[in-house]
């Protein structure tokens, strides 16, 4: 069985069992408090969530490496279309809800919640900041009226730009463009989202 390991509320963790849910694939999360418990670091060093194991050996970190393991392995889904020109345009947007968006957020939140009173600004700041502004305007154009970022239905595209969104208003308080907020809500209101939600809030 699938098993994630996650912090309780961790929305990178979240993501991936939201998926599980939408994919309909049996899961176990594991939920805990930060810092994580040494059992943990010893099964997986770095000790960053979310961690996930499953049958024959798998062992990993990283959630977009487990969006698209899970995709693969227990598909084909819906949430990664064939169509080749869909496809391109649901991996962009999963890598970049991490790589434009949610890793930049990690300084910001660190800065946030850790750095002394007086190191709270500075220019590595406000440049992550002007950079996922940038790239929430062009998700936000790409999205345009639409449901769904790409088709008509629910991808790992919807699901990883959502996440960062969630961090974006949650961690940071910051503000989402109107459509995007619009999308966000939609998400939330899933029932697999909500099941998800529901499994790391011990």
């Amino acid at each position: 069985m699938i098993r994630v390991y996650n912090f309780i509320g961790g929305v990178r963790g979240l993501r991936v069992v939201w998926q599980c849910e939408e994919m309909g694939l049996a899961y176990e999360a594991k939920a805990f408090a930060y810092p994580p418990p040494a059992d943990y670091q010893a099964k997986y060093p770095p000790g960053s969530v979310p961690f996930l194991e499953d049958e024959g050996g798998v062992a990993m970190g990283e959630s977009v490496a487990m969006m698209l393991y899970l995709a693969q392995r227990y598909g084909p889904t819906p949430l990664l279309p064939a169509d080749p020109a869909q496809m391109a345009r649901v991996l962009q947007l999963v890598v970049a809800g991490e790589a434009s968006m949610g890793g930049l957020m990690n300084p910001m939140m660190g800065t946030r919640f850790m750095a002394p009173a007086d190191q709270k600004s500075g220019w590595t700041l406000n440049f992550c900041e002007a950079q996922v502004k940038r790239a929430l305007d062009y998700a936000e154009d790409l999205l345009g009226e639409r449901a769904f970022f790409v088709g008509d239905e629910l991808t790992l595209a919807d699901i990883a730009v959502s996440t960062a969104l969630g961090m974006w208003t949650g961690a940071l308080d910051q503000k989402i463009p109107p459509r995007l907020a619009a999308h966000r809500e939609r998400m939330m209101a899933r029932p697999g989202y909500q099941r998800a939600k529901a499994a790391f809030e011990i």
